[in-house]
C-alpha cells in the first residue's frame, strides 16, 4: 500500500483518487479552496440554484464506468441522470431557427433539411460519417490510452477530407474546422454550427485541426445528459465514492512545492510549512512552478507553466467562460429547449476579436433552461444561464465593474433570440467573469481548457500523465487527454491505471 497525496479536488483528481484508494492505496487530496469539484461549481440565492461550470454532460459512459469500479452503487443509483431532448436549439443570423433531436443522426439530418434547405441536412451527414471515421481511428490511442512517446501517430489528421478544388491553387483537404465549414458544408449557418462546438470548447475554429470534427459527433451520436438539481450533483457523488473509499479531504490547504529527492518526488509542502510525506504525487494544478523545474516527459508540446492552449502560439492562457445567471420572474414555458445557441451574426469577426484578447461585439451565446423545479424556488420563476467564450483575464480587465456589467448587457441581449422578453422578467442577476474563475480555481486567466485533439503535428495534444520526475504524475484538464467533464474522467483512469499497474499498463478497458 503507497502513501499517495493528490493536489487539487477537481473532477479528475477526484477519479484517480477513489480509483487509486480502490486498489489498496492511502489517498489524501488537499485543495486549495474550501470545497471539491474544481469548476463543476453551483451558486444558490432565494431560492435559485446555478451550475457556474459545465451544464451538461456528454460520453456519460466515463462515470459509469467510475461507479462500476470504485462500488457496488451504479451511477444512476447516485445521481438522477436524464437525456436533454431536444439535445439543442440553434438560432442563427439570419433568424433561421432549427431544433436538433438527442442522439439521433436521422432526426439532425431530417431537422436540418426541414430548416435550412437545399440538401443542408445531406451535407452535415455525410461530415458525420468522416467525423465518426475520425473518432474510430483517434478514439483509443487519444483517449483510452497513455500518451505514447512516439507523438507521430497522433500527429497525422484523421479526418478524411473531402478535396476541394479551389481556383488557381489546385486541389486541397480542408485542414482545419473553419476549412470543413467553407468547403464541406457550404452553407454559412452549418458553419456556424460547426464552429460554434469548437468555439464552446475554447478553440479557434481558424487554427483547431479538422479533427476537431469529433465534438459534434460525440454529442449527436451519444447524446447530451443532464443531472437531476445541477451538475454539482455529479461532482458530490463523486466526492461521496470518495469518501466510501476512504480518501481523506483536506480543504483550504494550498501546495506550495513538491518536495523531491533523488530524483524523485517524496510528497508536497503546504502554505503553512508542513511536509507531507507520499510515495507517490498526483497533481490536478500545473507541475512546473510547485516543483521549480520543468517535469515534461520527451515529446510533450507546449512550453510548461505558460500556455494552457493547444496549439498556442504565445504565452497567453486559453480562452475563458463569461457567465450571467439570471433570476426570472414568469415560468418556464412548456416545450422550452433546455440548450439554445445564438450565434454571432459575424463568426469570423467573433474569432479574430476573441484570439486577439479583444471583447467581441456580439459573442455566440449559450442559454440554459433546465426543467427543473430544484433550481428555481417556484414554478412562478425560472433560473436561466447565459455563458459565452471570451477572452481570459488579463487579456481583458473582468476585475473592472464597468466592464463586466456592460458585457453582461451583451450577453442578454442577444439570449433575447432564445428567450423573448427575457430583460422584463429579470428579478436579478449574478455575473461570473474569468477573474471569479481565476480566484476560485487558480486557473492562469479563468481558462478553461479544451479538449485534446488529434492532428496539427501534435500542436494541440496535452502533456503525458506520467512525468520527467518520478512518482509524480498529471491529471485533469492540463494533461492528457485535455479539458472537459469526460476527459477529465478519462485522465482520472489513466493516472490510476499507471500507478496500479505500472509499465504494463495499456489503457483503460
Amino acid at each position: 500500500m503507497a502513501r499517495i497525496v493528490v493536489i487539487g479536488a477537481g473532477m479528475g483528481a477526484m477519479a484517480a483518487a477513489a480509483r487509486l484508494a480502490v486498489a489498496g492505496h492511502r489517498v489524501t487530496v488537499y485543495e486549495r479552496a474550501a470545497t471539491y469539484g474544481g469548476s463543476v461549481g453551483r451558486f444558490a440565492r432565494e431560492g435559485f440554484v446555478f451550475d457556474t461550470g459545465p451544464g451538461l454532460l456528454h460520453l456519460p459512459a466515463v462515470y459509469r464506468d467510475l461507479f462500476v469500479k470504485t462500488g457496488k452503487e451504479p451511477l444512476e443509483a447516485c445521481v438522477e441522470l436524464r437525456q436533454v431532448d431536444p439535445a439543442s436549439r440553434h438560432v442563427f443570423a439570419d433568424g433561421t431557427d432549427v431544433l436538433l433531436p438527442n442522439a439521433s443522426r436521422a432526426g439532425v439530418v431530417s431537422a436540418l433539411d426541414a430548416a435550412l434547405g437545399g440538401g443542408a441536412g445531406e451535407r452535415w451527414g455525410d461530415f458525420l460519417g468522416r467525423a465518426r471515421d475520425t473518432w474510430e481511428r483517434s478514439r483509443r490511442p487519444l483517449l483510452e490510452e497513455p500518451l505514447p512517446a512516439d507523438r507521430g501517430p497522433l500527429a497525422h489528421e484523421p479526418y478524411p477530407a473531402v478535396r476541394h478544388r479551389r481556383l488557381l491553387r489546385g486541389a486541397r483537404r480542408a485542414a482545419t474546422v473553419a476549412e470543413i465549414g467553407a468547403w464541406e458544408l457550404a452553407d454559412p449557418r452549418l458553419a456556424a454550427l460547426l464552429d460554434g462546438y469548437a468555439l464552446a470548447y475554447g478553440l479557434d475554429p481558424r487554427r483547431a485541426p479538422a479533427s476537431a470534427a469529433v465534438l459534434p459527433y460525440l454529442e449527436q451520436t451519444f447524446g447530451s445528459w443532464y443531472v437531476g438539481g445541477g451538475m454539482r450533483e455529479l461532482a458530490r457523488a463523486v466526492h461521496e465514492r470518495c469518501l466510501a473509499r476512504r480518501v481523506e479531504f483536506v480543504f483550504g490547504a494550498a501546495v506550495t512545492r513538491i518536495v523531491e529527492k533523488d530524483g524523485a518526488a517524496t510528497g508536497v509542502e503546504l502554505a503553512d510549512g508542513t511536509v507531507v510525506a507520499a510515495d507517490r504525487v498526483v497533481t490536478g494544478v500545473d507541475p512546473g512552478p510547485l516543483a521549480g523545474r520543468e517535469v515534461r516527459e520527451a515529446g510533450d508540446t507546449g512550453p510548461e507553466g505558460r500556455d494552457v492552449r493547444p496549439g498556442g502560439r504565445d504565452a497567453s492562457p486559453a480562452p475563458a467562460r463569461f457567465t450571467v445567471l439570471l433570476a426570472l420572474r414568469g415560468g418556464r414555458p412548456a416545450g422550452a429547449a433546455h440548450r439554445t445557441v445564438v450565434h454571432s451574426p459575424d463568426g469570423p469577426a467573433e474569432a479574430a476579436d476573441l484570439f486577439a484578447g479583444r471583447r467581441a461585439a456580439r459573442p455566440t451565446v449559450t442559454v440554459l433552461r433546465p426543467d427543473d423545479p430544484a433550481t428555481r424556488p417556484g414554478g412562478d420563476h425560472e433560473a436561466v444561464t447565459i455563458t459565452a467564450t471570451v477572452a481570459p483575464q488579463g487579456s481583458v480587465d473582468w476585475t473592472d465593474d464597468a466592464v463586466r456589467e456592460r458585457y453582461a448587457d451583451v450577453l442578454v441581449a442577444a439570449a433575447e433570440a432564445a428567450v423573448p422578453g427575457l430583460a422584463g422578467r429579470v428579478e436579478w442577476r449574478e455575473v461570473r467573469t474569468p477573474a471569479d474563475t481565476a480566484e476560485l480555481t487558480g486557473a492562469p486567466g479563468g481558462s478553461v481548457p479544451a479538449p485534446a485533439l488529434a492532428g496539427a503535428d501534435g500542436a494541440f495534444l496535452y502533456p503525458a500523465n506520467g512525468t520527467a520526475l518520478a512518482g509524480l504524475h498529471r491529471v485533469g484538464g492540463l494533461a492528457h487527454p485535455g479539458g472537459g467533464l469526460a476527459h477529465a474522467g478519462m485522465s482520472g483512469a489513466l493516472v490510476a491505471g499507471l500507478i496500479v499497474e505500472g509499465a504494463d499498463f495499456r489503457g483503460s478497458r
